[in-house]
This record gives structure tokens, C-alpha cells and sequence, in this order.
């Protein structure tokens, strides 16, 4: 995987000046987006959120009082916070912009936090570890990593979604480029009261790319940044059938890139609706697609341009993305002017129809302000990004109303 190097080469590739186009139909963001506090220390960064039809979950890493750094857990529900609680506490803990820490809902109930460590001694090595929680966040146990390998290689950027009574885990795994100089591949296990049933989904995929997993009515259905032997890094998913797993591409930008971009995609499912959103650059055009399913993520109708650049202003990705009862996606991102950067969310629809987009926040343009998450709270949109100049998490509420419909 090598992200640490591959960041370095990779923003090069991505970094780029950029602008703003005004838009006269805007909503006034005073009204259609209210500012509530995360209850975070100062220093936190990395926040993830998820909805898991009791609110919405949140984690973040924030510095501990006894050095290293501590993994968080709160949930939203309705006009507060619930306390946070402490996951786990390491001074090997990764505390990382792009490769965050994750939680959602096993089948049962139970709560599955994931996190990064480092494998002392070895390097840029790190594990993928997990813990579990049986009373709602309160308390955690320690399950150990997600991969019985020990090679000394990375393991991260981890998504995991319910299946059946358990929880599925997917990460980045780069077991074959340590030992062999081969390809970061992309695996999977099951969480339950261990992890079991480890298995290989892709042998060849995006280094530093999140991973974006969802439960369909067929099963889960994992979104990712996939790579050719020709460099080609297209965002593909993956489905479990006949007791195997395979890959299939979600769009054909055919964006050539030797090194990662660091800009992953996201997805969301209701049924057998599947919604992925994601950046690309290809032939040097920088864009925010979707395109959506109506079989599981079994096929993908036509990529649809959520954003491209116009004037001074081009997106920079870093993409989001919830569905709306209606069926529409709610597809978030960030766009840069120059020295300057905004998180923007727009409706899309799979017969190619957009709203109006709304800006809910300006975020840092570099790499600190990266990675906004979002998540739908009944009738709200949840979001949640990172602010460099304060060294604090920010969290905003927009009700799905204010996000302006779709033209007809």
C-alpha cells in the first residue's frame, strides 16, 4: 500500500488551482444550514459518520492526556450528542487524515469500531484492528486485527456494513507489495464475537483509496478504487455470489494515474438501490460522478456529472453520499477557489435530473481539511469535517427539505 509515499507523489497529481461560480438560486445557508458542536478535544481530527437507524454514529481520534492518541465514539440523535466514549487508547494508534477510524451496526446489534495501529519495530507497517461493544458504545472489548497475516505490510482503510447476524469487514491489505513487490489487494471477514472467514475480494486495487461498504437486499456490496496493470484506476464494486466474490466496473473514466490519489468513493443502498459517488481526473478534467443501481450493484446505469470546472472553480472530490426516500442521492463534495475550498451537497437522480447545489461549509483546501463525512439523520443530513485553523472538529445540520430539489 505504501500510502505514507504515495501521498506525497499522489497530491502532486491532484493539487490544483481552482474557483467559484456563483449561483443566484442558492438557499441562504443562514437558514438552510445550522452549525451544532462536536464534543471533541481540541487536536481531534479523522472524523467518520454513520447512520444506523438510531441516530448517527460518529468517531474521530483525538489526542490522550497521557500522549498517543484515543479513539472517540458519540452518537447524534435528534438535538445532541450522548458522551463520548473512549474505544481504545495507544500511543501506536495511526492517526491519519485519509485512513480514519470507522463504526457501524453488526446484525445483532452489537457496535464495531475500527482503528489503525502500528506493528512496532516494523517500519511503516500497521494492523487493521477491531473492537466490539454489546452496550451501545459504553464499553469496548478488543478483538485483535482483521487479518491473521503478519507480514509486515499495511492494512487499513477499512468499511464494514451488517451481514446477517455478524459484521463484514473490507480493507486495503498490502501483504503481496511487502513481500513480493506486488499489488495492495482488497479482503474481507466476518466480525461477530471474533473474526473469521478471512478471504481475498481483489488481488489488485487503488493503494490509499477508502473503501465504501453498504447491505443491499442481495447482500453486501463493497465500492472501491480499482487498478490495472495499465495504471488505469477506475472505481469498481464487488458483490458475493456462488460463494465467491467479483468485481465489476461502476463507471469506464479510464483516469491513467501511477500513484494514489487518496480520493475514494462513496456509496450508499436502500433495497436494491445502490447510489456510488466518486472523483476522477481523467484525461486531466477534474469531475464528481454517480451513477446508479437497480439490481444490488449488479449494473450501473450511465455515469452523471455532479460537478466539473467551470471559471476558476473545480472540484477537488473528497465525496459523500445518502439517499433520500424518493429514491434521489444526495451526493456531497469539496470544491476549491484558489486558496479557498467549500463543502457542497446536490441532489441527483438516476434519470439524469439535478438541484441546485448548497454550500454548508468552507473547509481547508490542503489535506488537513480533507475528507467531510456525511450521514442522513431522518429528515436531516449530518456533516462533520475537520478545521485546521481552530484544531477542531466542526459538525453542521441541513434538513433534507432545505437541500434544493431536483429540476423537473
Amino acid at each position: 500500500m505504501a500510502y505514507v509515499r504515495s501521498w506525497q507523489a499522489s497530491l502532486l497529481c491532484v493539487v490544483f488551482a481552482a474557483g467559484c461560480r456563483s449561483r443566484a438560486r442558492d438557499p441562504d445557508p443562514a437558514r438552510a444550514v445550522i452549525t451544532i458542536d462536536v464534543p471533541a478535544a481540541s487536536g481531534a481530527m479523522a472524523p467518520y459518520l454513520r447512520d444506523d437507524g438510531d441516530g448517527v454514529l460518529a468517531s474521530w481520534v483525538e489526542p490522550a492526556a497521557a500522549g498517543g492518541h484515543r479513539v472517540q465514539v458519540a452518537r447524534w440523535s435528534r438535538t445532541a450528542w450522548t458522551q463520548p466514549a473512549t474505544v481504545v487508547e495507544s500511543a501506536e494508534l495511526i492517526a491519519s487524515w485519509a485512513d480514519v477510524p470507522s463504526v457501524a451496526r453488526a446484525g445483532d446489534g452489537a457496535l464495531v469500531a475500527s482503528w489503525s495501529e502500528a506493528s512496532g519495530g516494523r517500519g511503516e507497517a500497521y494492523d487493521a484492528l477491531v473492537g466490539r461493544s454489546m452496550d451501545g458504545g459504553k464499553t469496548w472489548t478488543r478483538l485483535g486485527a482483521l487479518h491473521a497475516d503478519r507480514t509486515p505490510a499495511e492494512h487499513g482503510f477499512v468499511s464494514m456494513v451488517a451481514d446477517g447476524a455478524a459484521l463484514r469487514a473490507f480493507w486495503l491489505d498490502g501483504r503481496d507489495l511487502a513481500r513480493t513487490g506486488g499489488a495492495t489487494g482488497l479482503r474481507t471477514a466476518l466480525v461477530g464475537d471474533a473474526v473469521s472467514g478471512e478471504v481475498l475480494v481483489d488481488d489488485r486495487v487503488c493503494d490509499c483509496c477508502a473503501t465504501a461498504a453498504v447491505r443491499t437486499d442481495a447482500g453486501p456490496t463493497v465500492a472501491f478504487r480499482d487498478r490495472s496493470e495499465a495504471e488505469i484506476r477506475d472505481i469498481a464494486v464487488a458483490r458475493a455470489g456462488g460463494g465467491a466474490w467479483s468485481s465489476a466496473p461502476v463507471g469506464t473514466d479510464r483516469w491513467e494515474i501511477s500513484g494514489c490519489p487518496v480520493n475514494g468513493p462513496a456509496a450508499a443502498a436502500r433495497g436494491r438501490a445502490v447510489a456510488v459517488a466518486w472523483y476522477t481526473r481523467a484525461r486531466d478534467v477534474p469531475r464528481i460522478h454517480i451513477a446508479f443501481s437497480a439490481d444490488a450493484g449488479a449494473s450501473f446505469g450511465p455515469a452523471i456529472a455532479i460537478d466539473e470546472p467551470a471559471g476558476d472553480r473545480a472540484p477537488t472530490g473528497r465525496v459523500g453520499v445518502v439517499l433520500d426516500d424518493d429514491g434521489a442521492a444526495l451526493v456531497s463534495w469539496v470544491a476549491a477557489e484558489r486558496a479557498d475550498a467549500s463543502l457542497l451537497v446536490r441532489r441527483a437522480t438516476a434519470d439524469r435530473r439535478l438541484g441546485v447545489e448548497l454550500a454548508i461549509a468552507r473547509v481547508a483546501p490542503g489535506r488537513q481539511g480533507v475528507f467531510p463525512r456525511i450521514a442522513r439523520n431522518d429528515r436531516e443530513l449530518i456533516a462533520i469535517w475537520t478545521e485546521p485553523a481552530t484544531s477542531r472538529l466542526q459538525a453542521a445540520r441541513v434538513l433534507l427539505a432545505a437541500v434544493p430539489a431536483v429540476a423537473r
